[in-house]
């Protein structure tokens, strides 16, 4: 039986998902709400974060667990939307989603009040909108279980920490630039994914080797497109066995290590950020024990 919410490393990445953001607005009704997430929250068709707020609201901490800073980089940035609780539905169907989505935000509240809802969904064998696909240098197997999930006391061990930024993509803007031009921003070759032995400094790739950093900023993404009319981009996720990695390397895409930003932000940027704690599973259930107020 999985110690961890499995929904966090299985691959590959649902065909449909829905990602709900939730603000906590009474602390009173707080024990009935989580009552009724332990029941609808299974770590596999959804995965459940936990944001600071919340937890300080429980009385309890969470090491290494704070809230999205809103980060200025070198004329780029990276704003700061960090709710108290995210859930990550999985599943093949939209409309499936849409009523499991609307039934837990009744469940949850008056405790919680769901203030954004972002659909998502698996394009072709997992790229992103522009072609390119996505995650390419995910750690997996064992080596993913160490980037991805907490070692420690019980509470605490098979938790992990997500990053989430919505990015939305100038579509009209990529287009128009030559396909040499767009193979330099994400430092691969479209038409075969190859890395390019000759990519500038600002290539994604580059901004954001995970094995280039000192420790080594291993980190499981699990992004997927999003579309809301005319607009569309990624929904980056990322779990960790802390945000250092996710820290580090958004601070060097940012250009704050030497001065060089991201070629990404030529063509996207970032419209949300939040980081959320998602707790372990213990017999099938998830494991809450790490949020009970010290005595």
């Amino acid at each position: 039986m999985s110690y961890y919410q499995p929904g966090i490393l299985a691959a590959p990445v649902p065909s449909q998902a829905r990602h709900l953001f939730f603000s906590l607005e009474s602390i009173e009704a707080l024990p009935q709400a989580l009552d009724q997430l332990l029941t609808r929250v299974d770590g596999a068709t959804a995965v459940a974060g936990f944001g600071a707020s919340l937890v300080k609201a429980l009385g309890a901490r969470v090491q290494g667990l704070k809230a999205f800073p809103a980060l200025t980089g070198v004329g780029v940035d990276n704003p700061s939307t960090q709710h108290a609780l995210w859930v990550w539905l999985h599943g093949d169907e939209r409309g499936e989603l849409l009523h499991r989505s609307n039934e837990l935000e009744a469940a949850l509240a008056p405790a919680f009040r769901l203030v954004q809802m972002s659909e998502a969904f698996r394009h072709k064998t997992g790229h992103d909108l522009t072609g390119y696909e996505d995650g390419t240098e995910n750690p997996e197997d064992q080596a993913a279980v160490a980037a991805a999930l907490a070692t420690g006391d019980d509470g605490l061990r098979g938790g992990s920490f997500a990053a989430i930024q919505q990015w939305q993509h100038d579509f009209k803007g990529f287009a128009a630039m030559s396909p040499e031009a767009r193979d330099h921003i994400i430092g691969r070759r479209l038409s075969d994914n190859e890395e390019l032995d000759d990519a500038p400094e600002y290539a994604h790739v580059k901004r954001t080797a995970q094995e280039s950093f000192t420790p080594e900023a291993f980190m499981v993404r699990r992004s997927m497109p999003w579309i809301e009319g005319d607009k569309g981009g990624l929904m980056f996720l990322a779990f960790g066995c802390t945000l250092n990695a996710f820290e580090v390397q958004l601070r060097r895409m940012s250009g704050l290590e030497d001065g060089i930003v991201d070629g990404l932000y030529r063509m996207s940027r970032p419209i949300t950020g939040g980081y959320y704690w998602c707790p372990p599973l213990r017999d099938g259930r998830l494991d809450l024990s790490a949020l009970q107020a010290p005595k």
